[in-house]
């Protein structure tokens, strides 16, 4: 029953669900997985029944289904066909009609923008230069993360049997992959979900991000391979949790949404996340578009180095932002002001709640955004000061092997552990119901996620990567990851016009 003032939707329903009656036993156990409240029993007629307008797609329902009763597709209505006024466009005018709000949506970029991944081919040994099996021989994808020497000066021993390195290195930490879960901060992703990739990273021997929310005092264990952030909003941030990190991480812009500042709802400010941000029980956590002590790279220098300070210059400082225009000009500030690692974050990156028409029109590819800044670091002869690190958009470990290629030290994935952990970017993030219990404070939906069991999924993610990167660079008859990285004469632009090609520094296809 419709209450005075409300509409009476104009939208046609995303999905359409289809159940087998003859399969359907009414356990009901796609109403007690629904979140979104879409199924209920009607005891009159002894039958589930759906309401379609609910159905978010997250495909929770047909998975869980014991019989295989269910399937979720999209809804095969529509308008009539008008090439500028697409479906989505006339959907999000409707809804804006009926709310008045700003149209808020999780997950990174869907829109047909070029995947500049997929028209890069790498390249492989043939008779000159033998590939290498990595069955058989030793492959390298240890990756050290921070500010290199401009140069080394050792000392030998009287016999030249023992070498020690006399310069005085900065500090750099070790990965045994190039691969890093990106940000994702507890309060955005469940308790649970940012356990899994604290203790998922632990084991491969990798980091993860902890995002702009703090960590819990109960995971600070994991610090030796946490990247802590200090963003706009410096929730959580405290000397314990500077000094248990391998990585401080100064967070600018984030690609999903650049130019910016976050909001986390205080209904979802639950007192363990009041806790961790240091912020009162139930009050919404803003972090403002700007860090208001940074107006320029003088400020941000400051920053950088009272945090080196703050951890007694034993941790690199990282400075991450979003992938635009001007990315290569500001990257050499950045490296200038201290920044021991760049990391860029691309047109495709994810987030848990975003504004559509934000996510989907501002800042540029990452491809070419890590092509501009690793070029123009070496222009400027200042490369070997920073490590790169990207994320926004990587799919599968080819990506991660052009990447490198193109200048990249190590990648930020975000997206594919979601995946891993269950999520089918069904872009309800911001709503704070996930049915798989990734993105939601609801303890009832949380715990559908299993901390042992999803780090597993997450390791396993990160071993058969890492075994097909060692695959890849053994077709190139390259046994360090090293070898490869900034080596662009490595990779070949299919369908490409000048101009990419030109940025991206790569050639053509047959030349």
């Amino acid at each position: 029953m419709m209450l005075e003032g409300e509409f009476h939707t104009h939208m046609l329903p995303e999905f359409m669900i289809e159940r087998r009656q003859d399969r359907c036993i009414r356990c009901r156990v796609c109403e007690r997985q629904c979140g979104f409240n879409v199924h209920w029993y009607d005891e009159e007629m002894d039958m589930m029944r759906e309401d379609e307008m609910k159905c978010v797609g997250c495909q929770r329902c047909a998975v869980m289904c014991p019989t295989n009763a269910l399937v979720v597709k999209p809804h095969p209505g529509n308008y009539k066909p008008n090439a500028n006024w697409t479906r989505e466009r006339l959907q999000d005018l409707k809804k804006q009609a009926e709310t008045g709000g700003v149209l808020l949506t999780g997950s990174g970029n869907d829109k047909p923008y070029r995947i500049y991944w997929d028209h890069i081919v790498l390249n492989a040994s043939q008779v000159t230069n033998p590939s290498i099996d990595p069955l058989r021989e030793p492959m390298e994808l240890r990756t050290f993360l921070g500010r290199k020497q401009d140069r080394l000066e050792f000392k030998y021993s009287e016999d030249f049997e023992d070498i020690e390195i006399t310069t005085e290195l900065y500090p750099n930490v070790q990965i045994e992959t190039p691969i890093v879960f990106s940000a994702m901060s507890y309060g955005a992703i469940s308790y649970q979900a940012f356990k899994s990739l604290a203790m998922a990273a632990s084991e491969f021997g990798t980091l993860f991000n902890t995002g702009e929310g703090g960590l819990p005092k109960e995971l600070r264990k994991y610090g030796k391979n946490a990247i802590v952030q200090c963003a706009s909003g410096r929730f959580g941030v405290d000397p314990e949790y500077l000094n248990v990190a391998a990585v401080v991480e100064i967070k600018i812009g984030q690609g999903a949404k650049p130019g910016i500042g976050g909001h986390l709802p205080g209904e979802k400010v639950t007192l363990p996340i009041s806790v961790t941000r240091m912020i009162p029980e139930g009050t919404d956590a803003l972090s403002p578009a700007p860090q208001h002590d940074i107006y320029s790279i003088e400020d941000l220098s400051m920053l950088i180095y009272a945090l080196k300070e703050a951890t007694n210059y034993e941790k690199p400082v990282s400075v991450k932002i979003a992938a635009v225009h001007n990315v290569a000009a500001i990257a050499s500030g950045m490296v200038r002001a201290g920044a021991d690692i760049i990391a860029i974050d691309g047109l495709r990156g994810g987030t848990g709640a975003a504004p559509k028409m934000i996510r989907d029109n501002v800042g540029i590819p990452v491809e070419l955004a890590l092509a501009a800044v690793d070029q123009r670091l070496r222009d400027e002869g200042i490369r070997n000061k920073a490590s790169i690190l990207v994320a926004g958009g990587f799919r599968c470990s080819a990506d991660v092997v052009k990447a490198i290629a193109l200048g990249a030290d190590a990648v930020y994935i975000g997206t594919p552990a979601l995946v891993a952990m269950g999520c089918t970017l069904c872009q309800k993030c911001h709503t704070g119901i996930c049915n798989w219990g990734i993105c939601t404070q609801d303890p009832y939906l949380a715990k559908r996620l299993n901390p042992e069991i999803t780090a597993k999924r997450l390791v396993n993610l990160l071993r058969a990567w890492s075994h097909e990167i060692k695959e890849m660079l053994g077709g190139m008859g390259i046994n360090a990851i090293e070898s490869l990285r900034g080596n662009r004469e490595q990779l070949r632009g299919v369908g490409l016009e000048d101009w990419e090609l030109e940025v991206l520094g790569i050639k053509g296809a047959g030349e």
